[in-house]
């Protein structure tokens, strides 16, 4: 990858404004933990791994910035980033983690404190970087030379600290040399797919096809796709999974079509605290985002809006899930 997502410097937190993209690559240098927790709530970071990376550097970069290692001060830095976006397992993941870390850190030596905390940061992100390269090799074996890919949302460099989950599939695929027509969802109302995933994949050279969201049941009636890839941000214990607010209306068209509905995510979106997917709490996002999400009004004044940034996909319309340990079989029977 020529961009970087998210990256230590120094005692600061450097990410690259996702908000801005296509329109400018900027990187904000971020010196204040707060200001983490506030890139994490409006975007300028997301995706699942990422936040969690993101939520790690922020709170060792608390402990540099305040000086302090007391338990209730680093519990409310934990505090405000689990509340920064609730859904994401990988953020509570990270935060549990650092957290336990902390723990078990002496207190009287803040320096060396301040060093196993970055520390630990640094090797959750080199984890993501490795977990998502064995995604993509993992999940390269189920693409052939020639098929045609649905992605929806943007679960690629860019929301993760490697190459992606279900990005990676095909960033793998593609340097094993293998050709690929790739169909990105533009992924309502933010765009994610539009201004984030096909920017990724014309930058890397990748055939990308840019579509609205309702264009995709047309394509799979016409024989056009080979496979559905997408990224997770929660997966419950019996298997329903939480992704971008569209996914489970894909899955469904996917089934009746009878194309592959692949899920791509690393170990640390595996959520065996939650039984089911009815008991994953799904974000709402402000309904400024629909209303006038980028700048122009496309609804009228105090229009009522239903904004969930996420849906739950039941376990029994995953094909397969595609893992750092392997692929695993999914729910779905094939017809």
């Amino acid at each position: 990858m020529n961009f970087s997502t998210i990256r230590r410097q120094d005692n600061k937190v450097v990410i690259l404004a996702q908000t801005r993209l296509p329109a400018e690559e900027k990187y904000l240098e971020l010196e204040d933990y707060r200001d983490v927790v506030e890139a994490i709530k409006c975007l300028d970071v997301r995706g699942a791994p990422a936040i969690g990376i993101a939520a790690a550097y922020g709170m060792a970069l608390a402990v540099h910035q305040t000086g302090r290692f007391d338990a209730e001060f680093v519990e409310e830095v934990a505090r405000r980033f689990k509340d920064s976006r609730p859904t994401a397992v990988n953020l509570f993941w990270a935060v549990d983690r650092m957290l336990n870390k902390a723990s078990q850190l002496p207190t009287e030596e803040i320096h060396d404190t301040l060093s196993a905390l970055w520390a630990e940061a640094e090797a959750i992100h080199e984890e993501d970087r490795s977990m998502c390269r064995q995604i993509g090799k993992h999940g390269a074996t189920l693409i052939n030379d020639g098929d045609a890919i649905l992605t929806h949302c943007n679960a690629g460099a860019l929301a993760t600290g490697g190459i992606g989950t279900a990005l990676g599939v095909i960033y793998t695929a593609h340097d094993q040399g293998k050709k690929m027509q790739v169909y990105a969802d533009e992924t309502r109302p933010l765009l994610q797919g539009a201004r984030l995933t096909v920017w990724e994949l014309m930058r890397a050279g990748i055939d990308v096809t840019l579509i609205c969201d309702n264009t995709a049941g047309m394509l799979m009636k016409q024989g056009e796709i080979n496979h559905v890839i997408v990224g997770a941000d929660r997966i419950a214990k019996n298997g329903d999974f939480a992704n971008k607010i569209g996914t489970y209306s894909l899955a469904v068209l996917a089934e009746h079509h009878d194309v592959p509905f692949y899920v791509a995510a690393p170990a640390s979106t595996f959520d065996d605290e939650t039984e089911t997917g009815d008991d994953i709490v799904i974000e709402e996002r402000s309904p400024h985002e629909v209303t006038e999400g980028f700048g122009d009004r496309t609804a009228p004044d105090d229009a009522h809006v239903y904004s969930p940034a996420f849906d739950v996909t039941p376990l029994a319309l995953v094909t397969s899930f595609i893992t750092d340990n392997g692929v695993k079989p999914g729910g779905r029977k094939e017809k």
